[in-house]
């Protein structure tokens, strides 16, 4: 008399907890951070955050600009430390970030930062160590691209 309906609950709970049990385990893809241009985003760095880090190089590689989005939220001026490591060169450059500021290189507004000795050529990944305030730093690829695509090209050096 009562295992019928007790049968269509215990039907009724295990076809819900079915359609439903992929999503207690797997992780939500619109959690996950990512870089969502060609660009890198730097996280760790310090109290100066990087956004869309690239570099936009000759086509032979010896020479590329840096472009990228220094955000600095807080209540100081801090400096951005950041070294290049390629196959057989290494470029070092500080920039000043003023408080409560975003400095976008490679705009109307800020020049990007020409890379001279880059030797790294468009389509690889050059290692990057991102650091300001007093954070231990990070180390990133940071892609080389060239100025093929018209909206890369003004950005080429």
């Amino acid at each position: 008399m009562y295992s019928r309906p007790i049968a269509s609950l215990a039907i009724g709970a295990a076809l819900v907890l079915t359609a439903t049990g992929c999503s207690m385990i797997s992780p939500q893809a619109t959690t996950i951070e990512y870089s969502g241009a060609e660009g890198t985003n730097v996280y760790g760095a310090g109290p100066v955050e990087v956004r869309n880090a690239q570099i936009v190089a000759t086509e032979d590689g010896s020479e590329g600009n840096f472009v990228a989005a220094l955000v600095n939220d807080t209540e100081e001026s801090q400096t951005l430390n950041i070294e290049f490591r390629g196959a057989e060169s290494e470029i070092t450059l500080s920039v000043r970030v003023p408080a409560n500021t975003t400095v976008s290189l490679g705009t109307e507004d800020e020049d990007p930062i020409l890379l001279e000795d880059l030797d790294t050529l468009p389509g690889q990944d050059i290692d990057g160590y991102f650091q300001s305030g007093d954070a231990e730093g990070v180390l990133v690829s940071v892609p080389v691209l060239d100025g093929s695509l018209d909206y890369l090209a003004p950005l080429a050096p």
